[in-house]
């Protein structure tokens, strides 16, 4: 399943990360979670969607969390944007502005045509789910305090989070457009984790 094969990627991502940290010792230090701001960031994100009402209708609940998810992504590429080392990964933090910027307007815009009148509590369970494990794997990252590691390494987890949220919509949803920026999200988020998995890789993250 895509799911599966997602999560697989991310923990190959942590076990080479892990394994070149093993090999190359280098006195690399790693930081309390309560002491990073990229997780500091990743927390208000995910307290904000778990405190968001459900109402269990496809259409209401995913774009609210698609806001509120892409939010955080624009505030974590802020971040990075102005204060990172990386050019590669300033350049990439723009794009994801701009980007998750537009999808928040496209977002609201549909909110505003839509009303409750539909309930898939399947739909609800299945976020649910997706948020739970989203903070036991925030729970288990290794971050080091390099601001350009850390943004890179989190947002691989945030953008697998956005794309089970959009897999679970496509299966539950009905509305048209929300189906082509669900199927998009999926699109350009995979292609992103890849570019920050290179980036990682490249630079013995």
């Amino acid at each position: 399943m895509m799911k599966n094969a997602l999560f697989l990627l991310v923990a190959a991502i942590l076990i080479s990360w892990l394994s070149a940290c093993n090999k190359d010792n280098d006195g690399l230090q790693l930081q309390s979670h309560d002491a990073n701001r990229m997780m500091d960031s990743l927390h208000a994100m995910m307290s904000r969607m778990e405190a968001m009402p459900m109402t269990n209708d496809p259409e209401i609940d995913f774009a609210k969390m698609m806001i509120m998810h892409h939010q955080g992504a624009i505030n974590m590429s802020t971040v990075q944007k102005g204060e990172g080392s990386s050019d590669t990964l300033k350049r990439f933090s723009q794009k994801v502005i701009a980007a998750q910027t537009m999808e928040i307007q496209e977002l609201n815009a549909i909110l505003a045509t839509e009303t409750v009148n539909n309930s898939v509590p399947a739909h609800t369970m299945e976020n649910m789910a997706h948020m739970q494990k989203m903070d036991q794997m925030a729970d288990v990252q290794l971050i080091t305090g390099d601001l350009d590691n850390d943004y890179a390494t989190l947002l691989i987890l945030h953008h697998n989070s956005a794309i089970e949220n959009a897999e679970a919509y496509l299966m539950y949803g009905n509305n048209t457009q929300l189906k082509a920026m669900a199927q998009k999200m999926i699109d350009d988020q995979k292609m992103e984790i890849q570019e920050l998995s290179n980036w990682l890789k490249a630079n013995k993250r």
